[in-house]
């Protein structure tokens, strides 16, 4: 059938529901709200399902059940149903002498996608099947669009992002990726209260973009005639905290940046971010470490998990490589004596065909030249440590060798999913390090960050010593649920206009 066919197909199903939804106007209230319903369909199988059928006709519980006819088989005098819940489905038994006449005859005429809700006997049918023995039945809903074709469910990609409420209602798949996902969301609180973190929300309008090397969203405050900008992170705020005297300090938060849309990318996504005073790198890659690993055996009950068809032993130590020894490994031309020449990078870089800026000095090529020739082979998990100075404005130095930073970002699966660094706290140098980026800005960097005055006046206070993580959450969730694509593992991702 064809698509035109489909469209027409599908006008007709609606305008019958419409005529039908017409008839239950003229009978009064079409959409009531005044059935209350006293148990889900999860609960019911986990109490009852172990139960005999003699059990169940001895103990008589009746129950209060409603959701979405998922299935439905007339059978002239018995007829079944199945509703589906936010836990799961149940079984209705409708016998036709059990309820009125005519509701018997309003039931048969209802259609896969109403809301019903139902009243009667816990059971159990011939086949061993927990079911309801209806004695009161009610339309709750009329469903004016029919449900994707009952065999085949929500298959085309886009259109289950777009309606995902759709996707969400035929897709068991889809429902346990973002049950899961909130179960992480719930993880990361209890894992880090118990560390004696404390939650916090900072501002999710800035009057100064900072705490990430990224484009922002700009919106315009009308009271206060000023531009502001969506957060690109919450970094520079939990930082105040610290200085404020709140050592342990984190916040799930929205941030927005504008950039393009890919399988990783999304103009909007979810991130952990935390700080600890008196704690250096290597206490926060530990920390990642066992944040990943109790966050895999929690939700799923195991060390070893499968993500696009490779496993991962998150049970083992994450490996730890730098920057420059990748570098070195995946580009034969780089050795121990020409890895920070310019001339040398910049040629590597122009090779691998990189669009190299005249201001770009060296750290900033080796860093362009390893998202060229090594992520995507980081299959990890591998912590990659030593950033260049030049690409972590926020990192303190490493005291040995200040090209570098005490920075790591951990990878799996070729995907960046955190990165933590021991955070600068000296004043004098954060503001030299802001001059160098609002000059990159001025240069043409859109991602370059702004000069903020009054983060450099929180750190003349004094900032304890003190190290900080970032850890993106829709990657985690795509990890944790073998999920291809950022878009699912959100549940409205952004996408071009239908019309387009």
């Amino acid at each position: 059938m064809n698509d035109e066919s489909n469209e027409q197909t599908e006008n007709r199903l609606i305008a019958e529901r419409r005529e039908k939804l017409g008839e239950l106007r003229s009978r009064g209230n079409a959409f009531p709200n005044d059935f209350r319903r006293d148990a889900v369909a999860g609960e019911l199988h986990a109490g009852y399902d172990g139960h005999t059928h003699e059990s169940l006709e001895q103990e008589r519980r009746v129950v209060h059940v409603a959701g979405r006819m998922m299935a439905k088989r007339v059978m002239g005098k018995v007829s079944f149903a199945k509703i589906q819940d936010r836990s799961g489905q149940i079984q209705l038994f409708i016998e036709r002498d059990s309820i009125s006449p005519e509701r018997y005859q309003a039931f048969k005429g209802w259609d896969l996608g109403d809301i019903v809700g139902a009243s009667g006997v816990l059971f159990k049918t011939k086949t061993g099947e927990l079911s309801v023995r209806v004695e009161e039945l009610r339309l709750l809903v009329k469903s004016l669009r029919p449900m994707p074709e009952k065999w085949h469910g929500m298959t085309d990609h886009e259109l289950r992002l777009r309606q995902r409420y759709v996707d969400l209602i035929v897709n068991e798949q889809s429902r346990s990726v973002f049950a899961l996902r909130t179960e992480l969301i719930r993880f990361l609180r209890a894992f880090l209260d118990a560390l004696d973190f404390t939650e916090v929300e900072t501002p999710m309008m800035h009057p100064i973009p900072g705490g990430a090397l990224a484009k922002p969203f700009v919106t315009h405050h009308n009271a206060l005639s000023m531009d502001m900008y969506l957060r690109v992170a919450p970094e520079l705020y939990l930082k105040r905290l610290l200085v404020g005297g709140i050592e342990r300090v984190y916040e799930i938060n929205r941030s927005f940046r504008n950039e393009g849309l890919s399988t990783q990318h999304n103009p909007e996504f979810t991130m952990l971010e935390l700080y600890q005073a008196y704690a250096g790198a290597e206490e926060v890659m530990n920390l990642t470490q066992n944040l990943i690993r109790e966050a895999a055996r929690t939700l799923l009950g195991r060390d070893v998990i499968e993500y696009q068809g490779t496993e991962y032993d998150l049970g083992q130590p994450f490996a730890v490589m730098t920057i420059e020894r990748a570098l070195k490994d995946h580009n034969a031309d780089l050795t121990d004596d020409n890895i920070r020449d310019p001339d040398v990078l910049k040629s590597l870089c122009e090779k691998q065909g990189v669009e190299v800026k005249a201001d770009f000095g060296a750290g900033k090529l080796q860093i362009e030249l390893f998202e060229k020739t090594v992520e995507r082979h980081l299959e990890g998990p591998v912590f990659m440590t030593q950033y260049p100075a030049e690409v972590s404005p926020l990192a303190r130095m490493n005291d040995e060798d200040p090209f570098v930073t005490d920075r790591f970002e951990l990878f799996i699966g070729g995907r960046e999913i955190a990165n933590g660094f021991a955070e600068l706290n000296d004043p004098e140098d954060q503001a030299a390090r802001f001059h160098a980026q609002a000059q990159a800005k001025v240069d043409g960097d859109e991602e370059a960050m702004f000069f903020d005055e009054d983060y450099i006046r929180a750190l003349e206070y004094g900032m304890p010593p003190a190290a900080g993580l970032g850890i993106g959450i829709d990657r985690l969730a795509m990890f944790l649920t073998d999920s291809p694509s950022i878009r699912d593992v959100v549940l409205f991702p952004h996408l071009k206009h239908e019309a387009d």
